[in-house]
């Protein structure tokens, strides 16, 4: 029998993450993030929210199952990133935030000033 090392459920209370992913690789990393106890922000476009909303979605206003399994235990925000008021919001998370992760084109996060 091996003696394998497990991870307290909680362990991460108190940490906080600014969340700007989408799709899969963003967001099952910070969902597991936020199953280890941190709180996590995420940041969603105003006009429509993540992408994965809708991915498959069968019934109009209702978040699609595929959004719900990789984004439970976190807490949305929705900010415009073109908008300077937005922008300076978000800026402003990132300065209180432990992690900030993204998955966005490469140079998107410079181009908004938030490399």
């Amino acid at each position: 029998m091996t003696n394998a090392k497990t991870v307290a459920p909680g362990c991460l209370t108190g940490v906080r993450i600014l969340d700007l992913t989408q799709f899969e690789a963003g967001t099952s990393c910070t969902q597991v993030l936020a199953w280890l106890g941190a709180d996590v922000a995420k940041v969603e476009n105003p006009t429509g929210g993540d992408p994965g909303r809708r991915t498959g979605m069968t019934s109009p206003h209702r978040d699609d199952p595929y959004f719900l399994n990789y984004n439970s235990n976190k807490r949305s925000v929705a900010v415009n990133l073109k908008d300077p008021r937005g922008l300076e919001l978000v800026k402003d998370m990132a300065k209180k935030a432990d992690v900030f992760l993204e998955n966005f084109a490469p140079g998107a996060i410079e181009r908004l000033g938030l490399g």
